[in-house]
């Protein structure tokens, strides 16, 4: 009898662990925000020729924030140019860029 009880113990304690975890657990979209940006990769013999961006699309975002961000987005793309699925030979291709920031930390981006 001990040994059913205490197995039906340890259950109802793995339950509750569980359960617990999931009542704690924050989505990302609650502390988060996630800004698009388009940029342009201009390839030329195979190569990058210039790396533009195009549009930052943030309405809640002040010119600094767009440029500093902008800035982000043009790193990522740098990073992006040698994928495969991204390459031209020649012409140019343009790339939706996601960038996901921390509400705090983009409130901490401000002119000096």
């Amino acid at each position: 009898m001990s040994v059913f009880v205490w197995k039906y113990k340890y259950i109802l304690t793995a339950i509750l662990c569980f359960y617990s975890t999931l009542l704690s657990a924050q989505s990302y979209t609650k502390d988060s925000l996630q800004i698009k940006s388009y940029t342009l990769i201009e390839y030329r013999n195979n190569e990058v020729k210039e790396i533009k961006l195009l549009k930052v699309l943030c309405d809640y975002c002040t010119d600094y924030q767009k440029q500093i961000i902008g800035e982000e987005a043009k790193r990522r793309t740098f990073l992006e140019r040698l994928d495969p699925k991204n390459r031209l030979k020649e012409g140019q291709k343009k790339l939706a860029i996601y960038i996901r920031i921390a509400k705090k930390d983009f409130a901490e981006i401000k002119e000096h």
